[in-house]
């Protein structure tokens, strides 16, 4: 029996995951979008993931250029995490008004997130409906230490600890 959709995306919801902003630039063109599926896959070599819906054109991007950054938001970057979700009306250039930086691959990275890595793609997986990129920290810089941005049941917001 299949599994119903809205249950599904009910249930994964309650999956409390940071939020990324996960750019990529190819031939002038640059392009960013807000990613959760997003983590650490290896230290030697330093490898990491992110999924990527393939009706996304980030992802077709992503896939000819063979490269790209992650940004990773802090607690109050709300706003930010927003934007490159496309959730901002009207918008079209997302990296309007926004600051932003270039490493090894050129890939565009916020340098003012909690952190950034620049990655060269190793490899990539087609699953159902996404695109699961590995890529190769090339580079990478943590800035100042505060709290990550947070996505929990369709909310956005930072880490209480427990006592």
């Amino acid at each position: 029996m299949p599994v119903d959709v809205s249950a599904f995306k009910d249930a994964m919801s309650r999956w409390t995951s940071g939020v990324t902003v996960v750019t990529t630039a190819h031939e002038g063109e640059r392009t960013g979008l807000t990613v959760s599926s997003f983590t650490s896959v290896s230290i030697a070599p330093p490898l990491v993931l992110i999924c990527i819906d393939r009706r996304k054109y980030a992802r077709d991007l992503i896939d000819r250029a063979g490269l790209f950054g992650v940004s990773i938001l802090r607690a109050d970057q709300v706003a930010l995490g927003k934007r490159f979700a496309g959730m901002i009306p009207g918008m079209e250039d997302r990296f309007a008004g926004v600051a932003w930086i270039t490493a090894e691959t050129g890939a565009p990275l916020l340098p003012d997130a909690l952190a950034w890595l620049d990655c060269r793609v190793q490899d990539r997986h087609e699953s159902g409906d996404h695109t699961i990129f590995v890529g190769r920290v090339v580079d990478c810089q943590a800035g100042e230490q505060g709290d990550s941005l947070v996505y929990h049941n369709r909310q956005w917001g930072s880490f209480v600890a427990a006592e």
